[in-house]
């Protein structure tokens, strides 16, 4: 299993402090959405040959950590 604290970053003047991959300007909101758009991770690293299978999977898993702690507000 990818820590994906160990490549998700996340600088205030970088592309409005959004979560990125590994400081780059590629943010995880682009991964999950040529994700959701029906790209493969091969296309994606074919794309995108800076990115790695493992910086998709640290996408995923910081994704699946916010979801799990999204609460709702009584």
């Amino acid at each position: 299993m990818v820590d994906y604290r160990q490549i998700i970053t996340i600088e205030p003047g970088k592309r409005g402090g959004k979560p990125c991959i590994r400081n780059m300007r590629i943010t995880v909101g682009d991964v999950l959405g040529w994700l959701a758009a029906g790209m493969s991770f091969d296309d994606i690293v074919s794309d995108f040959p800076e990115l790695t299978k493992d910086d998709i999977y640290a996408s995923l898993a910081f994704a699946a950590d916010k979801e799990n702690r999204l609460r709702i507000a009584a």
